[in-house]
This record gives C-alpha cells, structure tokens and sequence, in this order.
C-alpha cells in the first residue's frame, strides 16, 4: 500500500484529483482520530490542511519513512501550528509542558460514551502535548519506535525514554482520577483496545 500511496501523491501532484481523492479517503480516519480530541471543532479543516501540506511539500518527501509516517509528521507540524494561532496572547507554547486542557475552554463535546474512554481521554488531555501526541500515536496509529522517532525528529532511544515517562505520566493520571486501569504491561494493551471505542 505505502508504493499505492507514493503513486497516488505523484499522481495528485500532477493534476488527478481522482488520485488525491483517493489518497484522502485512505488516510482520512487516521487523521480524524489523531485531531479529533485536541480541537473545539475545527478536526475537518485541520485534516484537509494536512493534505494540502503533503501536496505542497511533495518534493520534500525523500521515501526514507513510509508516506503514513511523512503524513503524520506534517499533521503534527500542522496541529502543533494551530494551537500557536489560537494562543495568541501567549508568545511561546512549549509542547513538552502544555496540555490540551490548559489551552482550551471545555474537554469537548465529542467524548466516548464508556467511562474508560472518558476517563483515558480526559487523562490524555491533561499531559504535555507532546505526550499525548506520543501516546495516541503509539497506542492508536500503531507507530513504533522507529516511525515515532521520525515523526517527532529525534533518536530511536530517545522515544523509549519519553515514551516510558508519557506511560509513567497516564498511569498517574489515570490513578489520581480514580479510574479503573490495569497495571503494568497491560496498560498498553487496554489503551489500544479503547481507540474504536464509540
């Protein structure tokens, strides 16, 4: 699928809508997810502005990762950009310390009905961005190390290291809220299983 992609990207550069459309619908659920709890509503504009980025920068795209890799590099530089806009009055936002929470008014409208879900969600959304962003990807984009090391530009090792402290961090969370979780390894395992959840 990843050569379909790069061929539908080329295709989509050169004029075929059909092929874009295409690479769209493919890619569009993903994108959905990843957006869909860290806005107040503007998940469609968001997606469609990825795209449009991954049109405009195909030139840049050097085939070292997978295109969903290189998409979803462009969708965080793309969130990562919004939330800059709508914290105007803040001149800096840094990302490994800010939440969702702290830069939006409400925790949205669209929260899954289990309490589990509510509560993963809630407790998400409470961590430094990066963090979430880390975790969401991991647990529900089914990035590993190597993809996520591409997306956030830093060393494989690197991604262990924050990826044992965001866990650390949703544990914690999720302890504080009293809400039921399991332990240890199958933390990973439950959150996974929540990312279908409706």
């Amino acid at each position: 699928m990843e050569d379909d992609d790069v061929a539908l990207l080329d295709r989509w550069c050169a004029g075929d809508a059909a092929a874009g459309n295409l690479l769209f619908k493919r890619h569009f659920t993903s994108l959905y997810r990843l957006f869909e709890h860290k806005t107040s509503g503007e998940v469609d504009d968001l997606v469609q502005e990825t795209f449009l980025q991954c049109l405009k920068s195909r030139a840049s795209f050097q085939h070292k990762s997978s295109f969903r890799t290189y998409l979803f590099g462009i969708a965080r530089n793309v969130l990562l950009g919004h939330w800059r806009k709508q914290a105007i009055a803040r001149p800096t936002l840094d990302f490994e310390e800010i939440s969702i929470a702290s830069l939006s008014t409400s925790i949205g409208t669209r929260l899954a009905r289990r309490q589990e879900r509510v509560d993963l969600l809630t407790v998400l959304r409470t961590l430094p961005f990066e963090q979430q962003l880390l975790l969401e990807m991991y647990y529900w984009q089914d990035l590993d190390r190597e993809q996520l090391a591409e997306v956030f530009g830093v060393e494989t090792a690197t991604i262990g290291s924050r990826l044992f402290r965001a866990r650390q961090a949703l544990h914690d969370g999720l302890a504080a809220r009293g809400a039921t979780q399991p332990s240890g390894d199958q933390l990973d395992d439950w959150a996974r299983a929540l990312s279908d959840d409706e």
